[in-house]
């Protein structure tokens, strides 16, 4: 019991410090995402987001399946004490990952104009040239998060992204200012070249974290235990394939529906015959640069336990401790949805006004942030079931469950988009049901492969009567402030700051926090102890 909790405990430190690193990223993007709209517009928006997940999807396909295929073959070679082999997978990896990646940047730089037709954005080309060069880099950079994360280690990943967005703030912001003045597609374009800036940073950044922690690595594998067989390039980038494949299908389906939203949102508008090309332009820019801004907010939490929970149940797995593998999935789903019920009510019910507060020369699309915010919940549900599946070996099941889920999108968006009275709301709409399928799918076949029980009743049901006062309370103090003093900004923030206590008193009222869980968590102990104090704890 001991070991389980003491192993549990670092899955949840590793966690918390690659989600307090998301959350420091996403902030960071905030600050660079509110004055750049505020410049650029929901028309520039539109053509930078196209451009963006264009990229994205090359990106997916070059790299971004190889961190937790990394971390997840390096983590089981050292549960194993098979060193020499963890540091094959590394350098095979390296190369393996450059390769794609040069391939997939000479791909998006010299097919701009290709790609940026076909997918019916060609305002869109500037911006693709921009992103090439990024994708090369990540893919490298990819490898040497995967390393670290292997060794349950997310410090030197969540340096590295932190010091990513803060290059990629400065320089989007000031190269888009600074191509403005050439029109809205090179200012879009300047946008996107801060990416690349800031992914070199995070790059430069983990490279020399890497020659720092050099020696303390020799030391462990120092104490690599020998008489096992040493794995051929061939058998390492044969098993990274394998690995890896599943990962980047099931993201790379999640990739597809953005594109399908920017094809199937110009086509369909279109089709309505009651809106132009520009028109079309602005609604994309609304849904993409505010919508899916706002609602990944909260999932970057869950992309961080995900992203945690992987190796760590990975090399449980393979130490065939099935105790640790169902206290690490308990905690995960508990956690997750702790985070994203209470967000998705408030941003719902909050919409108009969190929109006017940050983007206060062009507020509109308050209408598709109150009805997509739910599309929250089961996006970070689908998130960490991803990450468990993917640990446990399961790497199949979630980009077969995420195939599904687009092919609902599809149809959905066909019908409801080319109906003028819904629009771009379409879009929103079918990824609701995208995720929830996605989610539903997933949380089955967790249950198959782990035999777990759930406890609804502490995963969902407290958080959602927590969220429900929560979002009641909010919207009734900001009315009644703004009856007072009209100031949007100010009620705005009150509101949301008396949103989190009244959710978190809530909660403890109905002890809807978990001691276990509460004990892995930073100041845990003190946690407990307040709560037990006032009886709020079984």
């Amino acid at each position: 019991m001991g070991k389980t909790k003491k192993k549990n405990s670092s899955f949840v430190k590793q966690a918390v410090i690659l989600a307090v690193a998301s959350m420091i990223v996403r902030l960071l993007g905030f600050a660079y995402r509110v004055p750049l709209t505020n410049m650029i517009g929901d028309e520039g928006n539109g053509i930078y987001s196209a451009g963006y997940y264009i990229y994205t999807f090359f990106l997916i396909l070059s790299s971004s399946g190889l961190p937790a295929a990394i971390s997840k073959m390096i983590s089981e070679k050292v549960a194993l004490g098979e060193y020499k082999n963890a540091r094959r997978i590394f350098k095979v990896s390296l190369c393996v990952a450059g390769t794609l990646g040069i391939i997939g940047m000479a791909i998006m730089f010299f097919g701009a104009e290709r790609l940026a037709l076909l997918v019916g954005s060609p305002r869109s080309v500037y911006t693709l040239m921009s992103l090439a060069p990024t994708v090369f880099i990540c893919a490298v950079m990819s490898v040497y998060r995967g390393w670290y994360q292997g060794f349950n280690t997310t410090i030197p990943t969540a340096v590295s992204q932190v010091v990513e967005q803060i290059f990629n703030a400065f320089f989007s912001v000031y190269l888009a200012w600074v191509l403005l003045g050439y029109g809205i597609e090179m200012g879009a374009a300047g946008g996107t070249m801060g990416t690349g800036i800031g992914a070199l940073a995070g790059l430069i950044t983990i490279v020399i974290i890497s020659f720092i922690t050099k020696k303390s690595y020799n030391a462990i594998f120092a104490e690599d235990k020998g008489g096992y067989a040493v794995e051929t390039a061939k058998q390492i980038t044969g098993r990274l394939f394998k690995t890896a494949i599943p990962i980047i299908t099931g993201t790379a389906v999640f990739s597809m529906t953005n594109l399908i939203d920017m094809k199937m949102v110009m086509v369909r508008l279109a089709a309505s015959g009651a809106f132009t090309s520009r028109e079309a332009d602005i609604l994309y820019g609304q849904l993409t640069g505010k919508y899916v801004t706002l609602t990944t907010l909260p999932v970057s939490i869950s992309t961080a336990l995900a992203t945690a929970v992987l190796p760590n149940i990975a090399a449980s797995i393979a130490l065939k401790d099935q105790k640790a593998v169902k206290a690490k999935v308990n905690t995960s789903l508990r956690l997750t949805m702790i985070i994203s019920i209470p967000a998705a009510i408030g941003m719902g019910v909050l919409a108009n006004q969190i929109l006017q507060l940050l983007y206060p020369n062009y507020p509109e699309g308050g209408e598709l942030l109150a009805i997509g915010a739910i599309s929250i919940i089961f996006l970070a549900l689908s998130q960490i079931e991803t990450g468990i599946l993917q640990g446990i070996g399961k790497v199949y099941v979630p980009a077969v469950n995420a195939l599904i889920g687009a092919i609902v999108k599809i149809p959905l968006n066909y019908v409801l988009i080319a109906i003028p009275s819904i629009n771009v709301k379409g879009a929103v709409i079918s990824t609701i049901g995208c995720y929830i399928v996605c989610a539903l799918l997933n949380l089955l076949a967790l249950k198959r492969a782990t035999g777990i029980k759930f406890d609804f009743v502490s995963i969902l049901l407290k958080p959602i009567l927590a969220s429900l006062i929560m979002g009641v309370g909010c919207l009734g103090l900001y009315k009644l402030i703004y009856a007072v003093l009209p100031s949007n900004s100010i009620c705005t923030i009150i509101a949301i700051i008396f949103a989190i206590i009244v959710f978190v008193v809530a909660l403890a009222l109905m002890k809807g926090f978990k001691r276990e869980d509460l004990a892995l968590l930073p100041m845990g102990s003190k946690l407990i102890a307040t709560l037990e104090k006032f009886k709020l704890i079984d």
